[in-house]
């Protein structure tokens, strides 16, 4: 590539003025595409849908270690426990729309190490607690470590991809959090059998050794996690300007260099779209908490040992896993990610109505894999649907930060609603994620689906053509998504 005068190679790239494909047929640029994608995909998805594993595991692990006994054994009455568990995501959410903007400024291959090291630590001292301000303590700064990870890398993924390429590897990535699940039953059923070693329970060896691998995890990560794609030292620079031109054809600015103003924040907090997606998120992630947190307690009351709850809590997940991966796909491919939300969050709310409505154990069980069903899928594909329609690299990560903390405050609730006095039919705990899934998420997907597609159908119709009078190229471009001619997904 050579350059002009007064300009760098990058500058030209982030100009548009160098194309490594200028003069090739359509047909030889799009297999040069498609390996690229496929390169993105091999050197982004795996490691960070293995962290996002790591992640839901320690947060959740506190469930399984419930079962075997740590309760008992710090003397926790059911009050303090709930507590434990809210703890977490008042520091979790309050942090949250802090972390994508720390993320652009100080870089993914640091920002996410070191915030991995934070959380192990917080892990390994949650298995030396002795009483309930030890694990409270432990619980909160849980929740301040972890907060960067999953808006932090929901909005990197968007800076690398086109928004119909999105859904699916947001859906591998998420669908993490049910291999969690899975994975986290089989595996605390294990490490518990070391109660007894070095005099610990078994439930403290499940948080010292999940919290050891995040630490070594951790470091590895400065090493495995990639910067943007104006700075990734992996790609060339003809690929830099590939991806970049890539995004500049989907009517994305987020891999271009921006400095951080104040007028992003308050672009997004002033926009509609982020408010309908909070309550839309805000349903999904009341109900997943309430499901991930509790579901051994759910089987345990269903007349279960601590270790066989724990097994029985895999099948679920396991299923939930792969339908995140289907309708990550399905979306992608039709565009429609409201309508998956709303038929999606019908079978979760039919497996809570089974939940509630019967007290065969056979049936309940198969109401916890219809609940998984309909949660687990449409976190990956609500966050999605915000991403592909909030535009600015600042604005979107304030967004999305927004959204999913908002989401996650839930978990304050979600925390104290199956109490230990409504055992074993819990009422009062499936409600509350069937009012979730029923208020919020499903009403909220349907509101926001026919919002979107009427500003579409103003916008083909030229009623918003006036809002770019007067203004020129740069102008319109940093418009972002309220230029008349970027259309909302819906």
């Amino acid at each position: 590539m050579e350059e002009k005068a007064g300009i760098s190679k990058l500058e030209q790239i982030d100009t548009g003025l160098y194309d490594p494909d200028a003069g090739l047929s359509d047909e030889e640029r799009a297999a040069i595409d498609k390996k690229l994608v496929r390169k993105l995909d091999f050197k982004l998805i795996p490691w960070l849908s293995f962290l996002y594993l790591i992640s839901f595991l320690d947060r959740t692990n506190i469930g399984n270690a419930k079962v075997d006994g740590l309760t008992t054994d710090l003397n926790l009455t059911p009050g303090q426990y709930n507590a434990t568990l809210s703890i977490f995501f008042v520091s979790y959410s309050v942090f949250e729309p802090l972390t994508n903007v720390l993320l652009k400024k100080w870089r993914p291959s640091v920002f996410l190490p070191i915030i991995m090291v934070l959380w192990g630590i917080c892990m390994v001292t949650m298995g030396l607690c002795h009483n309930f301000a030890g694990l409270a303590t432990a619980r909160w700064w849980l929740g301040f470590a972890e907060a960067g990870l999953f808006p932090g890398v929901n909005y990197y993924l968007s800076c690398w991809y086109k928004r119909k390429e999105l859904g699916i590897r947001a859906a591998v990535f998420f669908s993490a959090a049910a291999l969690a699940g899975s994975f986290g039953g089989l595996l605390a059923a294990g490490i518990a059998q070391m109660r007894g070693v070095g005099g610990k329970a078994g439930w403290a060896w499940i948080f010292i050794l999940e919290g050891l691998v995040t630490v070594i995890v951790g470091g590895a990560s400065y090493w495995m996690v990639h910067d943007f794609p104006d700075e990734a030292k992996f790609l060339s620079v003809d690929d830099r300007a590939r991806v970049i031109r890539r995004l500049k054809e989907d009517q994305q600015a987020s891999a271009e260099h921006e400095e951080f103003k104040m007028s992003y924040f308050w672009q997004s907090v002033t926009d509609w779209k982020t408010w309908c997606f909070a309550v839309i998120y805000m349903g999904a992630d009341g109900a997943l908490y309430a499901f991930s947190l509790f579901l051994p307690t759910i089987i345990n009351a269903l007349g279960y040992s601590g270790t066989t709850a724990n097994l029985l809590s895999v099948p679920p997940y396991a299923a939930a896993a792969v339908f995140t991966i289907v309708i990550g796909y399905v979306a992608d491919r039709t565009q429609q990610r409201g309508l998956c939300n709303i038929f999606v969050s019908l079978i979760g709310i039919t497996g809570f109505c089974m939940l509630i409505g019967s007290q065969n154990s056979g049936v309940k069980y198969a109401g916890t894999f219809l609940g998984a069903l309909g949660i687990y899928p449409l976190i990956s594909n609500s966050i999605t649907w915000c991403s592909n329609n909030v535009e600015g690299a600042y604005k979107r990560g304030v967004t999305i930060g927004v959204v999913i903390g908002w989401g996650n405050l839930q978990g304050v609730v979600s925390s104290n609603i199956y109490r230990a006095k409504d055992k074993p039919k819990y009422y009062l705990g499936h409600g509350v994620v069937l009012a979730y899934l029923t208020l919020f998420l499903f009403c909220g997907s349907v509101a926001t689906h026919f919002l979107l597609e009427a500003e579409n159908k103003k916008r083909r119709a030229g009623k918003r053509d006036h809002w770019v009078e007067g203004k020129d190229e740069a102008e319109i471009r940093m418009m972002g998504d309220k230029r008349p001619d970027f259309l909302y997904v819906t």
